[in-house]
């Protein structure tokens, strides 16, 4: 009986694991792409060569024209012509690059917008380092002092006269805060503490909260005074706004608008979801009025129709008139895509916040607004891109800008007629700046994670 219950219990199998198989021989390389994508069928093949052929001659024109066969040197247009006149001619843009960067801007004084420019780049740049603490205050600090700075070197003028004496001490101020963050950015890296910490101990003798917070104050107030007692004894060549204009005065209006469009968009968007009627309708009157005409519209009211409104004795120059007219146009296109967002945040956020006990306020600053906006990062992108390029139309009320400064080439007696190469090199310009901003806008979603 056991040898029977022996013989009919199952064999257990052995496993046997099959040889393996050769790797997969992939296509790896350009000629392997190439011929994987463009000529993987007769109708792919032959679609590829029409559209390289169309290529091949595009290229080769547009080369020929622009750069084989161009002239960078000569005097005015007419030795251009002589000397190829089916290509373009660069040097009446050459002759004329220092208008088209500084516009009308005196050119013993063009220094000042070159290191005004280079602040402001200086100021930003601690933001890419991830060991310095409060990256986001260096961020509001840039948008809230580096315009007092900026508008120092640019007007010019001397403290207590051209300049007035809260722009001055603003800037010293601005210039201040600059300083420390550079010297505790440095004194971070060494390994020591910052500049603030030296008056932790003397600060904490005579208060017993936010001893931090004042010991930074007064660092910020001592530095500040050193630099206004060496700014007082610097005089600058006072410039008129009427004399900005170029690329410098491009960057002006779209960096100003570009900054002020989100603050102005948040409030709107918040104001238009309002429980309250008069904030309600007030907010939803100002978007949908300003989004129902063109920015050429609300620029013309802004200049003919603003001064009407004020009182007589208060005027405005025209660069300031433009600033508020883009701004307020930047901000009701930027309102609807905050809204955008906001409404895409599920209502559980709310009531989670409410359950924590924060208030309308906190619950937005802290919970609801990152979110949306994190979001809204492409349409954000999107409308800043559209607002650099709208910032050309200032031209048609008279602004300096680059593109009144290229239209005024051929008005030139030495290059009259010249239409087509000032324009060429704006486009190019212009694309390489909002591919700039298209690519900042994928790497900012990247290190966000926003698909998540």
């Amino acid at each position: 009986m056991d040898d029977l219950n022996v013989k009919n219990q199952p064999v257990l199998k052995q496993f046997v694991p099959t040889p393996p198989r050769p790797p997969h021989k992939s296509e790896r390389g350009i000629l392997g792409t190439i011929r994987h994508r463009c000529f993987n069928s007769i109708g792919n093949s032959l679609l590829t060569l029409c559209v390289a052929t169309v290529l091949f001659y595009l290229v080769k024109h547009v080369l020929d024209w622009a750069v084989f066969n161009a002239v960078f040197i000569a005097d005015n247009r007419r030795q251009c012509m002589d000397i190829s006149p089916d290509s373009a001619c660069w040097a009446g843009v050459i002759s004329w690059f220092n208008g088209l960067i500084y516009g009308r801007f005196p050119v013993d004084e063009q220094w000042r917008v070159n290191i005004g420019v280079l602040l402001g780049l200086v100021w930003l740049l601690p933001l890419m380092s991830k060991r310095i603490p409060l990256r986001n205050f260096i961020l509001l600090s840039w948008i809230g002092l580096y315009p007092f700075v900026g508008g120092y070197l640019f007007l010019g003028g001397r403290f207590g006269e051209e300049l007035g004496l809260v722009h001055g001490a603003m800037t010293c101020l601005a210039l201040a805060f600059l300083a420390i963050i550079y010297a505790n950015w440095i004194l971070s890296a060494l390994g020591k503490k910052g500049l603030n910490e030296l008056f932790v101990p003397l600060v904490s003798r005579l208060v017993e909260r936010r001893i931090h917070l004042l010991s930074f104050v007064a660092v910020w107030l001592l530095v500040a005074l050193v630099i206004a007692s060496g700014l007082s004894q610097v005089s600058l060549e006072p410039v008129p706004i009427e004399r900005w204009g170029g690329l410098f005065l491009t960057f002006i209006i779209a960096g100003f608008a570009i900054t002020m469009a989100i603050p102005v968009g948040v409030i709107l968007a918040l104001g238009r979801r309002s429980k309250l009627p008069v904030i309600h309708w007030l907010s939803m009157t100002v978007i949908e009025l300003v989004r129902s005409v063109p920015l050429i519209t609300v620029l013309f009211m802004a200049v003919t129709l603003l001064p009407i409104f004020l009182p007589a004795d208060m005027e405005f120059n025209k660069l300031t008139q433009v600033l508020v007219a883009v701004c307020l146009f930047a901000g009701a296109y930027m309102a609807e895509n905050i809204r955008g967002g906001l409404q895409a945040i599920p209502k559980g956020q709310y009531e989670a916040a409410a359950t924590l006990g924060l208030g309308y306020l906190h619950t937005m600053v802290l919970i609801i607004l990152p979110q949306a906006l994190r979001m809204m990062i492409p349409n954000i992108m999107t409308s800043f891109i559209s607002l650099l390029k709208d910032t050309t139309l200032v031209s048609i009320i008279g602004l300096f800008d680059i593109m009144l400064m290229a239209r005024n080439i051929a008005n030139d007696k030495d290059w009259v007629g010249m239409h087509t190469e000032p324009l060429v090199m704006i486009s190019v310009l212009f694309f390489i700046l909002c591919y700039s901003m298209s690519q900042y806008s994928l790497n900012l979603e990247k290190r966000l994670k926003v698909d998540r």
